[in-house]
């Protein structure tokens, strides 16, 4: 079953989300703790990643050229305004709904667990990479359910069609991609992540305030840019 990795990632953010919920009453000196410790863990995690790009150049004028188009589209504006219209439908007045909504879509949604492990479902079947992902989304689900609200949920179902979408177009695409230009593609896409991961991070420990969302359109930019270079 080409989904059932993305099945079960979307399943583990819900029982996590639900987990949290129930968990509202903890401290808020716990959680404010407990939050910071993930987002030093995710700060480790984006250099990590980062650190995976051959390609430093490329990797800075795919972010600077998708922030263009970001800010452009409005990307992160229309993510919470979808973000409000949940909140106005689903949740108390004066929650912060939105912003656990978009929070929640960044972490769970940016890196290369994600698309590797979609690949991975779609051309092998094998779906031991979101399995841990999955496993790594639920525990964080909990904590930012329980600081950030239940937006955390919602974020379950566009984490599902997004990689499940990847592992359906992988089991044909991917046939037809030479193997030296995905592993070249995978790293890319990492060290790229990774740098976004960072920023998600920083805006977690509250040390700044980055519009992330506004970058997303850089992983194309970068995805295109390789391509013709490995082609020339």
């Amino acid at each position: 079953m080409i989904l059932l990795g993305s099945l079960v990632n979307g399943v583990t953010i819900i029982i996590g989300s639900l987990l949290g919920a129930v968990l509202r009453n903890i401290s808020e000196q716990m959680k404010d703790t407990v939050t910071k410790g993930i987002g030093l863990g995710v700060l480790v995690l984006g250099i990590q990643m980062a650190f995976k790009t051959s390609s430093f150049i490329v990797i800075l004028i795919s972010l600077c050229l998708g922030a263009m188009v970001g800010e452009g589209i409005g990307i992160e504006d229309k993510m919470n305004e979808f973000g409000l219209k949940l909140e106005k439908r689903y949740a108390k007045p004066g929650s912060n709904f939105a912003d656990g909504f978009v929070t929640a879509l960044l972490i769970f949604l940016i890196g290369s667990m994600g698309i590797i492990g979609a690949i991975e479902s779609g051309v092998a079947n094998n779906h031991q990479t979101l399995f841990t992902k999955a496993v790594m989304d639920g525990f964080m689900s909990i904590m930012l359910t329980a600081t950030l609200g239940v937006g955390v949920l919602f974020s379950a179902v566009p984490v599902f069609l997004y990689q499940g979408t990847i592992a359906v177009f992988a089991s044909v695409l991917m046939r037809y991609i030479p193997k030296e230009l995905l592993d070249l593609l995978m790293g890319e896409i990492s060290a790229i992540g990774g740098l976004m991961i960072f920023a998600i991070g920083l805006n977690i420990m509250s040390i700044t305030k980055i519009r992330v969302s506004n970058y997303l359109p850089a992983i194309l930019i970068l995805i295109g840019i390789i391509t013709v270079k490995f082609y020339l």
